[in-house]
């Protein structure tokens, strides 16, 4: 038994000390332009979300969802997340096919995320992605609001509704859509 538990941890030391050579040596690739495998995908994945409950303080949103604090949030994203996540004429973003990975549109498909891990990515970013942490350029009070903004989006006020379409030509998407 004593030799078949020795073979176990030799066998999983010999696979991982062989998987951090083939890293550190250049044989795994790199490139961004193309998809991952399906184990990669959900691996980050799957490190990201066990990351952010582990690090990320559940902690509320201070500012109520107020239509102006809403409509600061549309413009803040505009201003520093449309570029990568998508405009709000649900247009792709035009850097999203050079990131790996893509970032998600967040104006086509919102996330169902909780405000605080919302926030805490806005915050923090998400290192090896390209999502920059932002607490060195922007306000918290600013970050809370893109946060309000983006949990809200499926059920924005009216008058925010109104803002939208006014200001950038289109209609704010709405609870009973579809998901792609």
């Amino acid at each position: 038994m004593r030799k078949f538990i020795l073979g176990v941890i030799v066998t999983l030391l010999v696979l991982i000390l062989g998987g951090l050579g083939l890293a550190t040596l250049g044989f795994l690739p790199t490139y961004a332009n193309v998809a991952p495998p399906r184990w990669e995908h959900h691996l980050a994945n799957a490190a990201v979300d066990a990351s952010m409950e582990r690090h990320a303080p559940h902690i509320a949103n201070p500012l109520p969802p107020s239509d102006q604090n809403l409509e600061d949030g549309m413009k803040v994203y505009t201003m520093n997340c449309a570029l990568c996540h998508g405009g709000l004429d649900r247009k792709p973003a035009p850097l999203a096919n050079s990131f790996y990975p893509p970032p998600p549109n967040l104006i086509s498909d919102p996330p169902d995320d909780p405000e605080w891990h919302v926030f805490y990515t806005i915050r923090t970013g998400v290192r090896y992605t390209g999502m920059p942490a932002w607490d060195k350029t922007l306000s918290e009070q600013d970050m809370w609001k893109i946060t309000s903004f983006i949990s809200h989006m499926e059920k924005l006020p009216p008058a925010v509704q109104d803002y939208w379409k006014t200001s950038f030509g289109v209609a704010a998407p709405t609870g009973g859509e579809d998901k792609k």
